[in-house]
């Protein structure tokens, strides 16, 4: 490397010398020094995003491209910017763009066979809109164009130029999207009584159940669709649940971006985007599953592990927090949970040896306030279940949204599987707290109690599932109760205020355990463990349910849950070895062969853990597809719900299919319902695009675009 480094040096440096010898015969001592910086940096290694010919052709005296921004900080991002924007520019732009830029963008940049340019640019840096001009985008039909480095900047002048005039249009003509009313605390306790839809899973004890009750099952034959918005996403399938407050609809469009909609056409008001690293490590997804609101502030997850906060009415960034070291495997794909003046947010990673944590963030300014990690270290309880320092590594990560108890003052937040996955090696008695579910301290940040689904888990069903909240009759006594549908095939019911056990059934096929003790102790068959020739266990390393969201009706006191009977090969062929940012594994698994596979959604009576009813979706060998969307739950009478490209409503008392229609797209994501002027709408995103459907007797928007 050094003697690289020394030859491009002795090559370069007879023009270096004759450009800086150019400026110094015209500028001021500090252009020389400048230059002399930014070379300095290329040459070190700082600035890898410019090639070293153009970064000699740039520092010449007279570039359209200026790189003195670099000398100070090396960030091309934020150090290159566009210094042309005089309306000669912007008109000279326009020809350009009608001449390279117009078949693919459209005539007035908002899109055709190419993204809307209007809403990208707004959240584009200068030098990501020159260099996706100039080189192309990976893994996209985006190519470099034939154009000058003046052209490029005109061509980005004029397109800000009109997203600008767009915006003033637009703001201007619906002055009720004018400004954004604050979303306060009190509006997110009373949720599920808003018309909007302000918390991730409608409320904070996670029913993803609506009050409203203009579609029902009488009329829900009836619906329409309203509109149709693309989302700007390279993944085909989104498992985004939308925010509405406001008139807007917020939403999540992976990797990197959020789009906020007006609720009554889809029309985009704005987006944000924000690059994130190509090589971020993954086990399943560069997912995020949404954002949440606070005042007039909206809070962004990113999948290389930091919070943002945006202007909700703008989309402009306010702050950027860190939660977590992407490099080691820390990520973010779960929505935050706004508690008061606070957000919490978990971590992704647990398969590549982090140690999980839940963390709480000042709204204002993304200040940490605590940080409570799902594996204790030395000194803390749980820190005897790991042998030596396997609880560095131990996984445990916090990849979905928790709920919250405002009369208690307690989070519940699941935790994912330990690590090194598929084994119980380093772990000396129930890998705490992983595959948990923590009752922690809102103010503090300390683990009141914790209950443990599938001790020292070696088959990868983590309990990141949705915890829901609720008073119910079980036994004969009104109990403040938990729930939680688990991957590892057993639906809980604990009492919320201290953890204890009330009971577990089966919701789906199940293998791995013969029973329960009265404290609630799982008992795990000996013949269930993953060996070195393979061990078939029912649910499979997929689970009997996934991240995929229940939804719960109070009145019926019925879970509605996505479940699938399946079975996995649990092999354990192999020493795990922690390697930083690597995948780290105790083995592996694979699917079986001819056995069969059910994917239904299953009624479960909380007070019992009894079946309703149970509606099969599909069945077959290991071809069938195990992934779903979530469902929604509506007093009428309804459960909304999508599997296999096909979006459909339920009988809330029998399972039976009432309606449904084919959307063409992979459907990962739960739908939402909300109320506009007197009229309900339900919401999904499908593939990359939200679909909207409403009653055709009320008032509608724009025609489907």
């Amino acid at each position: 490397m050094r003697t690289t480094k020394r030859i491009l040096w002795i090559l370069a440096l007879p023009i270096i010398c004759l450009v800086i010898t150019a400026a110094a015969s015209s500028h001021a001592p500090t252009d020389v020094a400048w230059r002399l910086a930014v070379v300095k940096y290329k040459i070190t290694g700082k600035l890898p995003e410019i090639p070293f010919n153009l970064l000699l052709r740039w520092i010449r005296p007279g570039s359209p491209v200026y790189l003195g921004g670099l000398a100070e900080n090396p960030n091309v991002n934020e150090g290159i910017t566009n210094l042309f924007s005089d309306p000669q520019t912007v008109s000279a732009g326009a020809k350009v763009y009608g001449r390279i830029c117009v078949e693919c963008h459209g005539d007035n940049a908002t899109g055709r066979t190419g993204p809307n340019l209007l809403s990208a640019v707004a959240n584009m840096t200068d030098w990501r809109f020159f260099s996706t001009v100039k080189w192309g985008r990976p893994r996209t039909i985006m190519m470099g164009q034939p154009l000058s480095d003046l052209e490029i900047w005109q061509v980005n002048a004029f397109i800000k130029r009109t997203a600008l005039d767009v915006a003033l249009s637009r703001h201007n003509g619906n002055s009720a999207l004018a400004s954004f009313a604050p979303i306060t605390p009190e509006m997110l306790r009373a949720s599920n009584h808003s018309d909007d839809w302000i918390v991730h899973a409608g409320n904070y004890s996670s029913h993803r159940h609506s009050l409203h009750n203009q579609i029902t099952r009488q009329n829900v034959q009836n619906l329409r669709l309203i509109w149709a918005a693309q989302l700007n996403s390279h993944d085909p399938s989104l498992e985004s649940t939308p925010i509405v407050a406001n008139g807007r609809m917020f939403v999540t469009h992976s990797p990197e971006g959020v789009s906020a909609l007006d609720v009554t056409n889809g029309d985009t008001l704005w987006e944000f985007h924000r690059p994130v690293p190509d090589n971020i490590p993954l086990c399943c997804g560069a997912q995020n599953r949404g954002v949440a609101v606070w005042n007039d502030t909206l809070l962004v997850p990113t999948l290389d592990a930091h919070l943002i906060a945006l202007e909700a009415s703008s989309g402009r960034k306010l702050w950027d927090a860190v939660v977590g070291d992407w490099h080691g495997g820390y990520s973010m794909t779960g929505a935050p949970l706004v508690i008061d003046d606070r957000i919490i947010v978990g971590v992704g990673g647990g398969d590549f040896g982090i140690r999980g944590l839940v963390a709480a963030y000042s709204a204002k300014d993304g200040s940490l306030i605590w940080r409570c990690y799902t594996i204790p270290g030395p000194g803390e309880p749980g820190n005897e279940t790991w042998t030596g320092d396997a609880w560095r590594h131990g996984g445990g990560a916090t990849w979905t949204t928790g709920s919250y108890d405002p009369q208690l003052g307690l989070i519940y937040w699941g935790t994912g599987n330990p690590a090194p996955v598929f084994t119980t090696e380093n772990r000396a008695n129930g890998s705490l707290f992983a595959s948990s579910v923590l009752a922690i301290d809102v103010n503090s940040g300390k683990i009141r109690w914790y209950y443990q689904f599938t001790p020292a888990d070696d088959h990868d069903w983590d309990a990141t599932q949705q915890i829901v909240l609720a008073d119910v009759p079980i036994n004969g006594q009104v109990r403040q109760a938990l729930f939680q549908a688990n991957r590892n095939g057993f639906f809980y019911a604990l009492d919320r205020t201290n953890g204890s056990f009330l009971f577990a059934h089966p919701f789906a096929k199940q293998t791995w355990a013969s029973g329960f003790t009265p404290q609630g102790h799982a008992i795990v068959r000996e013949d269930s463990h993953p060996t070195r020739s393979g061990t078939v266990v029912w649910p499979a390393a997929g689970g009997a349910t996934n991240w995929w969201p229940s939804s719960f009706d109070p009145r019926r006191k019925l879970l509605f849950v996505p479940s699938v009977d399946a079975a996995s090969i649990y092999f354990h062929d192999r020493e795990p070895k922690y390697e930083f940012g690597e995948n780290f594994g105790g083995s592996s698994y694979q699917r079986t062969a001819n056995v069969p596979v059910t994917i239904a959604i299953r009624a479960v009576d909380v007070t019992s853990g009894a079946i309703r009813w149970d509606l099969p979706l599909a069945k077959g060998n290991n071809d069938v597809r195990g992934e779903m969307g979530g469902l929604l739950s509506t007093d009428g009478n309804l459960v909304f719900g999508a599997y296999a490209g096909k979006f459909f409503a339920l009988d809330a008392d029998t399972g039976l299919r009432i309606w449904d229609t084919p959307l063409g797209a992979l459907i990962h994501a739960p739908p939402i319902t909300y109320m506009v002027h007197g009229v309900q709408y339900v919401s999904l995103v499908a593939g990359r695009e939200v679909f909207t459907w409403s009653l055709p007797s009320e008032p509608q928007g724009s025609p489907v675009r």
